[in-house]
């Protein structure tokens, strides 16, 4: 599997949580739609097929993440 490079995952992390705000703010349709685009290149990048699991995957492949680390996975 092609793997992405941190750096593109690192935007990826970021425009989500952006527009995860943006969308709770205002609720638009744009903000939905490039939210829904976000999450599918995110699992695409991360050979996932849900964005929570994405997420956890993608902040797992970041520099300086630990395999032991489990900060990201809710109790």
């Amino acid at each position: 599997m092609l793997m992405a490079h941190p750096a593109v995952l690192r935007d990826l992390i970021e425009q989500y949580e952006a527009l995860t705000v943006l969308q709770a703010e205002q609720g638009g349709a744009e903000a939905r739609l490039r939210m829904e685009n976000v999450a599918y290149t995110l699992c695409v990048a991360t050979g996932t097929r849900d964005v929570d699991a994405a997420l956890i995957a993608a902040r797992f492949r970041l520099p300086g993440a630990r395999v032991e680390d489990d900060s990201v996975l809710t109790p």
